[in-house]
C-alpha cells in the first residue's frame, strides 16, 4: 500500500506535483498554504480531502505519513526537522542557508529508517538518466569538462518576497545553481574540491513601475568548479533574458562529448559519427534521489561560491555539519 501524502506549498510545482501522485496511486491526504483561503482552493481543484494553514495539522495527520516539502526556502529547515522527529518520511526542497542543511542532515542521521531525500528533480529527467548511462559505459572515455548554460527571464515574483532576497534563499545561484551543482555531481560521481565564482545583481528594484524595493539576490551567476579527478566545470546563469529559454549540459571526455539541449540528448564521438539517444528511464528511481547529504554538500558549494564572490579568490569546499556559523551569510554584496 502506498503511503498517503501530505503536501506543503500551492505554487505551480504542486499543482504539477500533485496530479502526478495521483496518477500513481498516491493518495494525496492533505495541503498546506500561507492563508487558509490559499489551502482550501488548492485542495477543492486537485481533489485533496483536507486543507490546512497550520503546519502541525499536516504533520499529524493520522493518514500523512510521507511529507513533501515545496515551500519558500525559509520554511524548508524547520518542517523537515519536525517532520522527521515524529515519524514522516520527507521529500524536500533546498534549505534556505548552510546552517539550515545541516540542521537537515542531523535530523536525517538521528532517524535513518526514515526516508529523507531531495527534491533535485534533474536528476529524474530521461535525458540525464541516458546520460549518466552513457557516461558510466565509457561513451566520453576519461571524463575532462563539464559546461553548463542556463538563460531566461528575471526570476523575481511580481510583488515582493522571498525571491528577492539573498539571504532567504533568492536568486539564481540559490534556486537553479543548486540544482545544476546537484546534478554535475549526480552525472559524474565526484564532488567539487574548490570554487571560484562571481554574482551580480542588475536589477536590483523590483514591483510596478520599479517599486522602491531593493532586490539583493542575483540575476547573474558565473562559477567554476574544481572536481575530484580533475574534472572542471564552468557554469553560467544569466536570467536577464526575456523571452529565451536556454537550457544547456554539456559533458567533453577524452573519446566524445554528450549535450543535453532542453530535454533531448545528443551525443557524438571522436569518430565524428552524431547520434542521438532518448531511452529508457531506470527502474528504481528512488534510489537515485539525491539525499539530505547532498542537499548539505550543494548549499557547502553554494556558499563557498558566494566566498569567492566576496574575495575574489579561489575557495575551497569542505562540507562538515558543527561548528557552521548560522550568521555567515550576512554580508552585503560589492557593487
Amino acid at each position: 500500500m502506498l503511503p498517503g501524502v501530505g503536501v506543503f506549498g500551492t505554487g505551480q510545482t504542486v499543482r504539477a506535483l500533485v496530479p502526478l501522485l495521483q496518477k500513481e496511486g498516491f493518495p494525496v491526504q492533505a495541503v498546506w498554504g500561507r492563508t487558509q483561503e490559499e489551502a482550501e482552493s488548492l485542495a477543492s481543484e486537485l481533489d485533496i480531502p483536507f486543507s490546512t494553514s497550520q503546519t502541525d495539522d499536516v504533520l499529524l495527520h493520522p493518514e500523512v505519513h510521507l511529507v513533501c516539502i515545496l515551500t519558500p526556502p525559509p520554511h524548508t529547515r524547520q518542517i523537515a526537522v519536525k517532520a522527521l522527529g515524529i515519524g514522516k518520511n520527507v521529500i524536500s526542497e533546498q534549505a534556505a542557508t548552510l546552517t539550515d542543511a545541516c540542521k537537515m542532515v542531523t535530523a536525517a542521521r538521528y532517524y535513518p529508517q526514515l526516508m529523507s531525500i531531495m527534491g533535485n528533480s534533474l536528476r529524474f529527467l530521461p535525458a540525464f538518466v541516458q546520460m549518466k548511462r552513457l557516461l558510466g559505459e565509457g561513451y566520453c572515455g576519461t571524463l575532462q569538462v563539464c559546461e553548463a548554460r542556463v538563460y531566461g527571464g528575471s526570476l523575481l515574483s511580481q510583488s515582493y518576497g522571498w525571491a528577492w532576497e539573498e539571504l532567504m534563499g533568492g536568486g539564481g545561484l540559490h534556486t537553479v545553481g543548486s540544482c545544476i551543482i546537484d546534478l554535475l555531481s549526480h552525472l559524474t560521481g565526484r564532488r567539487a574540491l574548490r570554487v571560484h565564482g562571481m554574482l551580480r545583481t542588475f536589477v536590483r528594484q523590483g514591483g510596478p513601475a520599479g517599486g522602491i524595493r531593493s532586490v539583493t539576490a542575483d540575476d547573474y551567476a558565473c562559477f567554476q568548479l574544481l572536481m575530484s579527478g580533475g574534472v572542471v566545470c564552468s557554469v553560467t546563469l544569466n536570467f536577464n533574458l526575456p523571452g529565451t529559454d536556454v537550457h544547456e549540459i554539456m559533458l567533453v571526455g577524452s573519446s566524445g562529448r554528450l549535450i543535453a539541449r532542453g530535454t533531448e540528448l545528443y551525443g557524438q564521438r571522436t569518430s565524428m559519427q552524431a547520434q542521438e539517444d532518448r531511452r529508457s528511464w531506470v527502474r528504481h528511481p528512488v534510489s537515485m534521489a539525491a539525499s539530505f547529504e547532498d542537499g548539505l554538500y550543494v548549499q557547502t558549494v553554494v556558499d563557498a561560491i558566494k566566498r569567492s564572490n566576496r574575495t575574489g579568490e579561489w575557495e575551497s569546499v569542505e562540507v562538515k555539519i558543527q561548528d557552521v556559523d548560522p550568521n555567515h551569510n550576512h554580508r552585503t554584496l560589492p557593487n
